[in-house]
């Protein structure tokens, strides 16, 4: 008995754990009661103030609907709390208002009501789903883009129906559908033409597209079932009801706020420790008028913001919630932020992007922000990494289902990174994307890692990408009086550590399965099933490209640097490589070997000129079972005895069990024999110069859109009369006299100067210019 007295003792002296201090809210609730389950408080701001006083406090919202009258606000004094949905519950956090509304007929299928004076709203739900704001042309989910679009949306005849646009919107294509613009209508002049502001959301100004546009929010439209418009000034509401709708039962709900959540805190005081679970996120309102900052020289302008909007935090976490139908993007990072995870959430029907993580420009050396812009060699930094510490690193997004994102803007993304550290992209299931699934703007600061990650149905509105698109146009590219020996060093600068890709798969059925566009460098891609369109290496240095399987495709090589450094070994191609927009005229890269192609002897011998593929072999890989998805190779493979290792084929994407449940999987396309790839198009001549039309994906490599196309100047002799007059080999041309130039015949047939000069349209290095003909 004495023995064990001692052991009694240690342990009435230990301390007891503290259990932390709950809180409980419901909609039902009372901001006066006490904060227990019994009597829970009605406002997340009430239990705010009462968690702030006991640390690690858990806040548990109960069911219902919680509509914010201004966004949730976390400091430095919300440390370590954690607000979590009750167990078996469904909480929404709304940035709307539930209107009670008395409805009375209109005319043509049109009814109305009054709406509380002072009222402004971007978006309309009935039952919680997002109404149609009027538009024309009428939407249309079986045209793309935008659901419907017409030439006419903009012209006089069409605006001669509007008796005061002013508050409409334009959506517009770019130009060459690198995304999208948008503007505001403020009015028609005395022409009956329309008047309007906008046009700042893309950082590759082209103009809009002359038939991808429509317009919306004028009352003259509202003209099929599901649309809606609202005069503020009236403090009218109008819709036309959905067959069988009964609004005397509906839920009505408008947006008003842009953020629902904000985390503020700076580097020396961080929030710290908070963590929200279980809670759906609802109503924010859209922003795409607020898209103006350029994200350096990628295609890119942002809005900071989001429904949650992280800047100066350490350690939070957001898990197994949902974001649902939000007008802009919904998760935004926001400069100095470290270890923020978004984990296990659902994230649908998003109006911008679903995860943003930006950091601060001046954090970076010798920034340009538009992609024309240049720098001298001799005045850059040249110190390495970046100048502060003003960015998000060390973050995470893992087990996360991402759909149809970009429903308003079409320059969006599922994770988008720019200007951020060492970010992990894990098990993600990403599709239904107006453009990219994952997008990474430039080299700024890299160390990122996507892997097990499922990326397919991409690229649906825009062009010319990819489902993984990356920029790389940073203080290297494009450098003027850069000794060329010197850029392989200059382009780690920016980089801290390569990005890695790997274990994932990917498909994109309008455009690269994968695309690393200009001057995208230090990459490691492994491990990868590209189900559709292939790999796309455009210039850039240090990348190792090995372990992958291209079904019915292979790598795209695009206009690389001589001295690339570049290493694309022991993978699985299925055709020849498809290069375009002038390679080097000797060896490609520093290793391109030991590949197997599945196709023919042709195939793999093709550059053997640019000391390609010398110890590849071709022959049937001996999948296990490809139709059902199973790219694994059998022991006896010929890929097998040029090193390469199976991935697992059974991991990617989500793998929770409430969003495995939930989520698609790509099309498994049938393998086939790869038809021999077309041999360039025939040449012809052009002012003693070799020319043909592009062809396949090259317009991609010219920086130009596949419908606008060009004649290529294959070869200019440099006595010939096109060098004469200053073309080049490798310039592209697209016009004679401001008519557009498709084919050789079309060139040819304009050979013959009207008035004496040919004014010649042409692209060189992706900048356009004018070549003059003719006599002086």
């Amino acid at each position: 008995m004495n023995l064990r007295m001692p052991l009694v003792v240690a342990l009435l002296l230990s301390p007891i754990p503290a259990v932390a201090a709950e809180y409980h809210v419901s909609p039902a609730g009372n901001d006066d009661s006490v904060g227990t389950a019994a009597e829970p408080f009605a406002t997340i701001a009430r239990a705010q103030r009462a968690a702030r006083s006991a640390k690690g406090a858990i806040v548990i919202l109960h069911g219902g609907v919680y509509y914010l009258p201004e966004p949730i606000v976390f400091t430095p004094a919300d440390n370590d709390c954690e607000y979590r949905a009750a167990a078996g519950e469904a909480v929404v956090v709304s940035g709307g208002l539930k209107l009670d509304l008395r409805w009375e007929p209109f005319r043509d299928g049109i009814i109305k009501a009054s709406t509380p004076a002072g009222l402004v709203f971007d978006q309309l739900f009935i039952d919680g789903r997002r109404q149609m704001m009027a538009r024309y042309p009428n939407f249309d989910a079986n045209v793309r883009p935008y659901g419907g679009y017409a030439a006419d949306a903009l012209s006089p005849q069409r605006a001669a129906r509007w008796k005061d646009p002013a508050g409409g919107f334009i959506h517009a294509m770019h130009r060459a559908h690198w995304g999208g613009y948008h503007y505001r209508i403020t009015g028609k002049n005395d022409k009956g033409e329309v008047l309007y502001e906008g046009g700042w959301q893309n950082n590759r100004q082209m103009g809009m597209h002359p038939q991808h546009r429509y317009v919306e929010n004028i009352f003259e439209e509202l003209d099929a079932p599901g649309e809606w418009f609202h005069n503020p000034q009236a403090a009218t509401l109008y819709y036309m009801p959905l067959a069988g709708s009964n609004l005397e039962k509906a839920v009505v709900e408008v947006v008003r706020l842009r953020h629902l959540v904000e985390f503020r805190g700076t580097p020396s005081q961080p929030v710290r420790g908070v963590t929200l679970r279980g809670i759906v996120f609802r109503h924010a309102a859209r922003t795409f008028m607020d898209v103006r900052e350029p994200l350096l020289r990628s295609d890119w302008t942002i809005y900071r913001g989001g429904a949650l909007f992280f800047d100066g935090a350490e350690d939070c976490t957001v898990v197994d919630c949902d974001f649902d139908q939000l007008g802009g993007n919904a998760v935004f990072v926001n400069n100095y932020n470290r270890r923020i995870t978004i984990r296990g959430c659902d994230i649908r029907d998003t109006g911008a992007s679903a995860v943003a993580l930006v950091g601060d420009p001046q954090a970076v050396r010798s920034p340009l922000f538009e992609y024309h812009q240049r720098q001298s060699y001799h005045r850059i930094d040249q110190t390495p990494g970046p100048k502060t510490n003003n960015y998000p690193a060390d973050c995470l997004v893992e087990d996360c289902l991402i759909r149809r994102m970009g429903v308003v803007e079409k320059q969006a993304t599922g994770i988008q990174l720019s200007m951020a550290m060492n970010v992990t992209i894990r098990h993600c299931s990403i599709y239904e994307a107006s453009r990219a699934g994952i997008n990474i703007s430039e080299g700024t600061f890299g160390g990122h890692v996507i892997e097990f990650c499922d990326v397919f149905d991409t690229v649906l509105e825009t062009g010319d990408h990819g489902s993984f698109n990356s920029w790389g146009r940073d203080r290297f590219w494009g450098l003027e009086d850069a000794p060329p020996a010197e850029l392989p060093r200059l382009a780690k600068l920016d980089m801290v550590g390569p990005n890695v890709i790997r274990n994932s798969r990917w498909r994109c059925d309008h455009g690269w399965d994968v695309d690393l566009d200009d001057g995208s460098s230090n990459y490691e891609i492994y491990n990868n099933l590209f189900l559709r369109g292939g790999l796309k290496l455009r210039e850039g240095f240090h990348r190792k490209v090995w372990n992958n399987i291209a079904v019915n495709n292979s790598l795209h090589p695009h206009v690389w640097y001589d001295n690339s450094g570049d290493e694309v070994t022991g993978n699985i191609w299925m055709g020849a490589y498809r290069p375009a927009g002038g390679m080097p005229q000797g060896n490609w890269g520093k290793e391109i070997d030991r590949n197997l192609f599945t196709t023919s002897e042709a195939d793999r011998t093709r550059f053997a000129n640019h000391g390609c593929d010398r110890h590849s072999l071709v022959g049937d890989a001996l999948f296990y079972d490809a139709s059902r998805g199973d790219f694994r190779v059998k022991k006896e493979s010929p890929a097998a005895k040029l090193g390469f290792r199976n991935f697992p084929m059974d991991r990617f994407g989500v793998q929770s069990p409430r969003l495995k449940a939930m989520a698609r999987v790509p099309e498994v396309p049938q393998i086939r024999i790869a038809a021999p790839i077309a041999p360039a198009g025939a040449t012809h001549q052009w002012l003693e110069a070799n020319v043909r039309a592009l062809q396949g994906e090259e317009y991609s490599a010219y920086g130009v859109s596949k419908e606008s196309g060009g004649v290529l100047l294959v070869e200019v002799p440099a006595n010939s009369t096109a060098a004469k007059w200053g073309f080049r080999t490798g310039d592209l041309i697209q016009s004679v006299n401001s008519r557009p130039v498709q084919s050789p015949a079309d060139l040819i047939g304009r050979q013959e100067p009207t008035g004496g000069r040919l004014r010649v349209g042409i692209v060189r290095d992706q900048q356009p210019q004018t070549v003059e003909v003719g006599k002086d």
